[in-house]
């Protein structure tokens, strides 16, 4: 990498919390070290909607529906490489544990038969992503290159694979600092 030259970043969240993109809030100051050395594309740092052309893809969440479907796929034809973060994108995580459960069936009960909002039955409007039978992790349904596990990764977690990444390395997260609290 030429010195002047910053990679390019970008970070999408699909079925999850955001505790993803928390964390990576959560490096605190040393964000302006970090934007130093990289761009920013889509992001919470950014208002950018669509992903662009990028070196490396941060995404979080799993796959519930077809549109984190859809985003993942053109997310992943943006980017050079992409990182798995996360439990939910790395193996579905807590959105995976609706997996057990037969989903027509899990739709009536919350939206047909317990006191919901609705009691109009399974809402059916075409802005709402139709959703999938499974949540998926992101390697069932596009290329990752990279995982970074935790529930959420640490900021020091995100801090070390990040700056391996930049720098050409592959990265290594040694003792404490991959946990799943």
């Amino acid at each position: 990498m030429r010195p002047d030259h910053r990679l390019k970043v970008a970070t999408t969240s699909l079925a999850g919390c955001f505790g993803c993109h928390t964390s990576l809030l959560d490096i605190d100051e040393r964000l302006f070290e970090l934007l130093g050395r990289v761009e920013f594309d889509r992001s919470p740092f950014t208002d950018v909607k669509r992903c662009g052309r990028c070196d490396i893809g941060l995404v979080e969440g799993g796959v519930c529906n077809a549109e984190n479907v859809h985003v993942l796929r053109e997310f992943r034809s943006n980017c050079k490489l992409l990182v798995a973060v996360g439990a939910c994108a790395v193996n579905g995580g807590l959105p995976a544990q609706r997996n057990h459960l037969d989903l027509g069936e899990c739709l009536q009960e919350v939206y047909a038969t317990e006191p919901s909002i609705g009691r109009g039955g399974i809402p059916n409007d075409p802005e709402l992503p139709l959703p999938l039978d499974n949540v998926h992790p992101l390697h069932e349904v596009v290329k990752v290159d990279y995982f970074l596990p935790g529930c959420p990764p640490s900021a020091e977690a995100i801090w070390k694979f990040l700056t391996d990444l930049i720098a050409g390395h592959t990265p290594q997260l040694g003792p404490g600092l991959i946990h799943y609290d």
